[in-house]
């Protein structure tokens, strides 16, 4: 019996249960590790994976996004064969069951430990991811800088200086390359078209169309040149 326990412990993570986050033993174990499949749906806050015939509704970050862009099928899986993966988290609460997706182990970790935070639940660690990149994130929390964190639509100083004291130590240890007190450089590439989707974005996640239009006009008047998920990040820093 105590060979088992210690197996099963080696197999916790976390979920949120109840509006908390817990070990997944006693109240919820873990029955997704990752999703395998097509992408037949992809925009800038979830994504569409089909496999064994099941379409699984995973909400993702704006990094993600970008990872996955050109790999959808257009909802027909069998127009292509080439399959993503994303690990998943689970989110259950009384009145809904929800998967949150990211590219890598290392970033759904950082998601997770957000999400251990007082006052940060999975809109909120989503949002968070959104607005930086993983590595930028872990570099924020390192350097202990409250402040870029704060700008975040939601968050505040108080909430920001929290997620530091919490988290530092462990953002420090997360494999994410590179080095965690420098700031990394976005790549910015040429793109057109953005401000539909980036206003739909924006309004899938709670933001008025109308504020929304004008953080968007505003931002790709200063740079025009800037992608979707640039335009979404700035946004967020805005509304």
């Amino acid at each position: 019996m105590k060979k088992t326990r210690t197996q099963a412990k080696k197999r916790v993570r976390t979920c949120v249960y109840q509006k908390k986050v817990v070990l997944l033993q006693a109240n919820c174990a873990v029955m997704i590790d990752y999703i395998k499949g097509i992408l037949t749906e992809l925009n800038p806050t979830g994504a569409v994976i089909e496999t064994a015939g099941v379409g699984y509704s995973i909400a993702i970050t704006l990094p993600g996004y970008s990872s996955l862009v050109g790999k959808e099928t257009g909802g027909s899986p069998e127009s292509g064969t080439e399959t993503v993966k994303l690990y998943v988290t689970e989110v259950i609460r009384e009145d809904a069951h929800e998967l949150y997706g990211f590219v890598n182990k290392s970033e759904r970790q950082l998601f997770e430990l957000l999400m251990t935070v007082s006052g940060v639940g999975a809109a909120t660690a989503r949002m968070i991811m959104s607005a930086f990149s993983a590595e930028e994130l872990r570099t924020l929390i390192a350097t202990g800088n409250s402040k870029a964190m704060a700008k975040v639509k939601g968050l505040g100083p108080k909430t920001a200086q929290r997620i530091i004291v919490d988290l530092k130590d462990k953002a420090i240890k997360l494999d994410l390359g590179g080095d965690p007190t420098e700031i990394p450089m976005l790549d910015v590439e040429t793109d057109s078209g953005v401000k539909v989707e980036a206003v739909s974005a924006l309004t899938m996640l709670g933001f008025a169309a109308a504020a929304s239009g004008k953080a968007v006009d505003k931002i790709l008047k200063n740079d025009p040149t800037l992608k979707v998920e640039g335009v979404i990040r700035e946004a967020l820093k805005m509304l």
